[in-house]
């Protein structure tokens, strides 16, 4: 069986994209929640937060001929896996382009906005907004797409369009590819842009934040006070290595990524139960040949939902019980849906390897419907552990888990 080990970390946040700037970020409390001016002239939505990348822009960086065919999500894509290539020593190298590195890639969907030339045709009968490359800066695999051609990928390429799993998604398909010797390598991640369109989904379900007067004390996760999600964007990608591959090269090793779980609730679209999502988490322990107390730390999906706070951590408390420690990163960015799983877990690896574990940003008081567990509240912990196990979980009843071990 093949080893799989992490070689490259890049991101897009609204926290900035290095980990140091994060990190201190985390340690001063500061969030990325704002309130959108923009967002106003939207009378039948009720929420006026999110968490926006500001001031995020490659429009000098790439040629327009690239550019044609992406959106701010394949842009925000596309930069975080430029990133991570260059942190694995591979920006240049025929590698890339052998046919034995491949891309896993998602998000919820792609630019809302290239939709409104196929609107007009449909509405009005005119197509003046309409051209060759809506459909592709639209389509739900428009950020792996955008990489394979940016990049010059000649190996398989794997879509994960899941909503809050296609990041995690997209790193356990392509562990599992590297595993089964169907590549040496693979850019692995998700990435999420802002839209109103995203607001509003939760909007109508009733499950967004509504403290506009007060970006910073929202959202909530795992809070008795919570009252909803914000809606982030964002991106992040870790280069996945077959781990001889990776020593033959020099490579840095930032981590090993051990198990993979996935499973699907089959029950209710918007509704998560505990039972499958429990099951899930086990599949990640049998996959890595893992007890459940050889983790040492959980990072949590936590998206300030009362159902699925509560779910979420009867799950975890089924599988660990109560001495596990875990946050959620949703207070810091809020929830940045096909970013969240690639971002939670490229931010994991980098506090695991600081051995410093940021508290779950405005927990204040732990909902008593949630299963009791060690909620990092308040400050930061200091924890020397072997291995993190980094969970998410989907509209549709999708739910991941991946283990991570340190090297």
């Amino acid at each position: 069986m093949r080893r799989v080990v992490v070689t490259g970390m890049g991101g897009v946040t609204a926290l900035g994209n290095e980990w140091e700037s994060i990190r201190a970020h985390f340690a001063a409390g500061h969030t990325g929640i704002k309130r959108m001016p923009d967002w106003e002239c939207y009378t039948g939505i009720n929420t006026r937060l999110a968490a926006p990348v500001e001031n995020f822009s490659v429009e000098d960086i790439y040629p327009r001929k690239k550019m044609r065919t992406m959106g701010r999500v394949a842009q925000m894509a596309v930069f975080a896996s430029e990133r991570a290539l260059a942190d694995a020593g591979l920006t240049g190298s025929p590698l890339v382009q052998s046919g034995r590195m491949g891309a896993a890639y998602g998000s919820s969907y792609g630019t809302p906005d290239a939709v409104l030339g196929f609107y007009e045709l449909k509405m009005n009968g005119e197509s003046k907004h309409l051209n060759a490359t809506n459909y592709i800066r639209m389509m739900g695999h428009t950020t792996v797409v955008n990489i394979g051609l940016f990049f010059g990928i000649t190996g398989r390429i794997i879509p994960t369009s899941s909503a809050c799993t296609s990041g995690s998604q997209a790193i356990g398909y392509a562990y599992e590819a590297i595993k089964w010797n169907k590549a040496d390598m693979m850019i692995a991640g998700g990435a999420e842009e802002l839209d109103i369109t995203d607001a509003a989904t939760f909007d109508t379900l009733y499950a967004t934040s509504t403290k506009n007067d007060a970006p910073k004390t929202t959202p909530r996760p795992y809070d008795r006070d919570r009252d909803g999600l914000v809606i982030g964007e964002g991106a992040a990608t870790l280069v996945l290595e077959e781990y001889e591959h990776a020593v033959a090269r020099g490579a840095k090793i930032h981590a090993e990524l051990v198990g993979f779980g996935s499973n699907s609730d089959g029950n209710h679209v918007t509704a998560p139960q505990a039972e499958t999502m429990q099951i899930a988490l086990k599949l990640a322990l049998e996959d890595a040949q893992l007890t459940p107390d050889a983790i040492g730390f959980v990072s949590g999906h936590g998206t300030a939902t009362e159902g699925g706070d509560i779910a979420e951590s009867i799950a975890t408390h089924a599988v660990f019980g109560s001495r596990i420690p875990i946050h959620s990163l949703k207070g810091y960015f809020g929830h940045t849906l096909g970013a969240c799983g690639s971002t939670e877990a490229w931010l994991s690896i980098e506090m695991m390897r600081d051995k410093w574990f940021c508290p779950t940003a405005n927990l204040e008081n732990v909902d008593t419907r949630c299963a009791k567990l060690d909620y990092i509240m308040g400050t930061p912990r200091s924890l020397d552990v072997d291995y993190i196990m980094s969970n998410n979980f989907a509209f549709g009843g999708i739910n991941t888990s991946l283990i991570f071990k340190r090297i």
